[in-house]
């Protein structure tokens, strides 16, 4: 059997520490305000636990165990009494862990930037809604890295929110390359890895995060040019990448003798791929003589050779699955 005392006591415990790390935030308006004044705290309440060390990490580790205790003693007198304010525990908790926050279209509740990205995680009807849908990235005719977005997120108030959800949307564009884009991709992930890094171990401030991630935002954008430049579709382009990834090839080779090289890959490999061949060995083994076999013709470095057609062949596994 669950012991009350117990868990009252683990309950009272965790919601010191919550209280702890809202010290010098004022949350009574969540007990008495109409619904748009209450969504309003929480950008605030995301900044004011961002802005401390491991914070977001030390907030939604407490107010999980929290929600644990309130479940096992919610009859209780005590827990009944500290209801309201568990309940904005979770609803910080709540955006943090989804990087977005609560709904509410008022021009006055907050500012617009903040109310698309930020105030939606935590709809009228309690739905949550992720930070992509908060905001609007599924429309066609949006981009988050266009310059008037990234122009809008470097003018948020609430600057640690900012920099949290713009490494999320990054992270998720990234993502989306990484699946198309082995070595991009990877490159990608690094430069905000480290980034994010400085940040974390507060080596840079928030306004100099923001402005990181903005810069890295214009060169995925602009790294969606690049195949145009170059004169290749995105296929094409990924073989290029893995090519290319050893500087030493494209200084052996250059540009326009690993582009035709590429454009071959791609043809070639397109018409002997089959469902699962990636998970046959024989059939494994065809692709890779024939990707050798195309290296080799090319004149391709044989020193080099066998690391490129390792990630000519994962870069075929990921983009096999539009091919067959």
């Amino acid at each position: 059997s669950i012991d009350m005392d117990q868990a009252i006591r683990a309950l009272e415990e965790k919601y010191d520490v919550a209280s702890g790390i809202m010290h010098g935030f004022d949350w009574s308006v969540w007990h008495n305000g109409i619904g748009t004044e209450k969504l309003k705290l929480i950008p605030s309440a995301m900044e004011h636990v961002l802005a401390q060390a491991d914070g977001k990490k030390r907030f939604v580790a407490v107010v999980r165990d929290l929600s644990r205790a309130f479940a096992l003693c919610a009859t209780s007198a005590v827990a009944n009494e500290l209801r309201s304010d568990i309940a904005f525990f979770q609803a910080v908790q709540a955006s943090l862990s989804k990087s977005a926050s609560p709904s509410g279209r008022d021009p006055d509740d907050i500012d617009a930037a903040v109310r698309q990205l930020v105030d939606r995680a935590i709809a009228p009807d309690g739905e949550m809604i992720d930070v992509f849908t908060a905001a609007g990235l599924k429309k066609p005719d949006i981009s988050i890295l266009s310059d008037s977005f990234l122009a809008e997120v470097r003018g948020l108030k609430h600057k640690h929110v900012a920099a949290e959800l713009l490494a999320k949307l990054l992270k998720g564009e990234i993502k989306i390359k990484s699946d198309r884009n082995i070595v991009e991709g990877r490159k990608f992930s690094d430069m905000l890895q480290k980034t994010l890094n400085q940040y974390h171990n507060r080596a840079i401030a928030t306004a100099e995060i923001i402005e990181e991630l903005i810069k890295l935002a214009e060169e995925i954008r602009a790294a969606k040019e690049r195949g145009e430049k170059l004169g290749l579709n995105d296929d094409e382009l990924a073989f290029y990448d893995a090519l290319g990834e050893n500087t030493s090839a494209i200084e052996l080779m250059g540009d326009d003798k690993l582009k035709v090289i590429a454009t071959e890959l791609v043809t070639q490999v397109r018409k002997n791929v089959t469902i699962d061949w990636n998970l046959r060995t024989q059939a494994r083994a065809k692709i890779k003589v024939l990707v050798k076999r195309i290296l080799r013709k090319h004149g391709y470095p044989p020193d080099l050779q066998d690391a490129a057609t390792q990630l000519v062949l994962r870069q075929a596994e990921v983009l096999c699955a539009g091919w067959v």
